[in-house]
């Protein structure tokens, strides 16, 4: 069996507002092979930079684009085509946009992977811990606390156990984080899991300032607050904060995450469509539970994504969480034609072959971006 085309399809809704939304723009990959079998996948970064990665033809040695580098090649040996794409990159690689680009191919690798021995991902991954995974909202603040208890009372009459608010106005001032973190807890109520993601507003000092502020509320991660960059920083606000701190959506390889870990974050958070893909996320996995830290996936894109996460962490022993997108976008909620439902709380896994997910190709073509 060999590859026969890989298309990098960007799709991106009329009105991209410059918010932390990444159901807006997306890349979605599709790696076709002579068997009639295709793979999905999709890559949630700069989709122009990331499209021109895969088209860029052969060039000299380490400069190919992805298409040239997996056309011709046997699909099932999945982590040898991981090592050629990195190889193969290096000179404009190694991090950034080129790592972005192939997190969409190593997953849509993947699905053809599944599709061909027909079986679902959590079986290649070693088999489904669960059936289900248990999903928290994940919400932008409002920029009234109005509104932010408005969408926490929403998300609580969905059924589920734990909700996540960040960005928007949050960060500025410590009153005002201070009582949007208040209308948060009291829209979910007590019960309910709280995460807050600062989306990397301060320094390690004033982070730690923060964590002691919104502490009494109960917060079961404080996400980002630092600068991506600052690894020191992390470093001392790990070993300080009475808050747990998650972080790494933005990072890329298990090197990376290496070094994460390394500073003392307490949970980790790849994104499968951005991090190196599956085979990256699985091995960053891994290496959390062998530091008895926790690892849950970023997940806020499409239904791709969603799907991908949920094959990862269903094959995980302690994976019974998944970011669960409840943005409007139509990129999100009809894109992938059969969305994994969300159903008292929890998410189905998909158990069809591969991810399991079919798109819908009308929508494919409505959102898709001509040249």
């Amino acid at each position: 069996m060999k590859i026969t085309d890989v298309e990098a399809i960007h799709c991106r809704v009329p009105d991209v507002a410059e918010i932390a939304d990444g159901t807006l723009d997306v890349l979605i990959v599709k790696i076709h092979t002579d068997s009639g079998l295709t793979g999905l996948g999709e890559v949630t970064s700069q989709s122009y930079v990331c499209k021109a990665i895969f088209e860029a033809p052969r060039s000299a040695q380490r400069r190919h684009g992805l298409a040239t580098i997996l056309k011709g090649e046997d699909p099932r040996d999945v982590e040898r085509l991981w090592q050629k794409m990195y190889y193969e990159t290096n000179r404009f690689g190694r991090r950034g946009a080129a790592i972005h680009a192939m997190s969409g191919a190593d997953i849509a690798l993947w699905d053809l992977k599944g599709k061909i021995e027909g079986k679902p991902l959590f079986d290649l991954f070693g088999g489904a811990e669960r059936k289900t995974v248990r999903a928290y909202a994940s919400l932008l603040f409002g920029e009234t606390t109005a509104e932010t208890s408005r969408l926490g009372k929403e998300a609580a009459a969905l059924g589920l156990t734990a909700v996540k608010f960040g960005w928007g106005p949050f960060g500025k001032d410590p009153q005002h984080d201070l009582e949007q973190v208040r209308a948060a807890r009291e829209a979910i109520g007590e019960h309910r899991e709280l995460m807050v993601d600062a989306g990397h507003a301060w320094d390690w000092q004033t982070a730690l300032e923060r964590a002691k502020l919104i502490e009494p509320y109960d917060i079961l991660w404080l996400e980002e607050p630092l600068s991506q960059d600052d690894r020191r920083g992390y470093s001392e606000l790990c070993k300080r904060s009475p808050v747990p701190i998650a972080g790494g959506e933005g990072d890329v390889t298990h090197w990376d995450f290496e070094d994460l870990i390394e500073r003392g974050i307490h949970v980790v958070q790849p994104d499968v469509a951005f991090c190196g893909g599956l085979t990256v996320a699985r091995k960053v996995s891994e290496m959390a539970a062998a530091a008895g830290r926790r690892c849950v996936p970023h997940c806020f894109s499409t239904g791709i994504n969603l799907a991908a996460s949920l094959h990862w962490m269903a094959s995980l022993r302690h994976g019974d969480l998944v970011e669960y997108c409840l943005r409007p976008s139509p990129l999100m909620r009809k894109l992938v034609a059969n969305l994994p439902p969300l159903v008292d709380g929890r998410v189905i896994v998909p158990d069809g072959p591969g991810l399991g997910i079919e798109l819908d190709e009308e929508i494919l073509e409505k959102y898709r971006v001509r040249e």
